[in-house]
């Protein structure tokens, strides 16, 4: 759960893109551990049939915002930490373990989440806040602002190769064509603004350079 980092470099902002353009859903073999769940239940016809919508095949299920307490905030990175060497062991290819979503849902519910669902739609709400915030100040500035910074980011690095810079820049207009939703709780960036460096280093990734 630590695959988005600071932008530095191509590589770096592609990644932040990818952040913001997945409305704050958690990636990795985290996000595969919330598919596995959503299988069985069999409720997600366009994502086990992808070929049959390919329309929707890159839009992310709506975020069920909520607005966000200082014990969910704090229950989810205490979840985080129990549940990452379990989702890091998870294969983007594997089937549904029974197992592995017992432990999940167990691991949410010790940290008071009604769920293991209850517990994604917060992280969900906390990285849809974290998306917006500019590194440099950690000060919330919304996704697009985030998105025009990181334009003016790759413009600039005389480092990169003129193909790297053309595919990042790529990269980064089309995700600023469809920027994640607008948080409608405000209070939930003061709240993420107050543990900003615990979430990123959980959610986020680092912010060393």
């Amino acid at each position: 759960m630590r695959e988005i980092v600071r932008p530095v470099t191509a590589a770096l902002s592609v990644a932040c893109v990818a952040f913001a353009m997945s409305a704050a859903s958690t990636s990795g073999a985290f996000a595969q551990a919330k598919q596995q769940q959503m299988a069985p239940a069999a409720k997600q016809p366009a994502q086990a049939a992808p070929a049959a919508a390919p329309a929707q095949a890159d839009q992310p299920p709506p975020i069920k915002q909520i607005a966000l307490t200082d014990k969910q905030v704090d229950g989810a990175i205490a979840a985080a930490k129990e549940m990452d060497p379990i989702t890091a062991k998870l294969s983007q290819d594997s089937k549904p373990d029974p197992k592995v979503m017992a432990q999940l849902e167990a691991i949410a519910k010790k940290n008071g989440f009604a769920s293991f669902d209850d517990y994604n739609n917060v992280v969900d709400n906390i990285s849809l806040v974290l998306g917006g915030f500019d590194p440099q100040t950690k000060k919330y500035v919304g996704p697009e602002a985030v998105l025009k910074a990181q334009i003016a980011q790759v413009q600039a690095d005389k480092k990169m190769s003129a193909k790297d810079k053309k595919d990042a820049l790529a990269d980064l207009n089309e995700a600023l064509k469809s920027p994640p939703p607008a948080v409608e709780n405000k209070g939930n960036i003061d709240l993420v603004t107050k543990s900003y460096d615990k979430l990123m280093e959980e959610f986020g990734g680092s912010d060393d350079n």
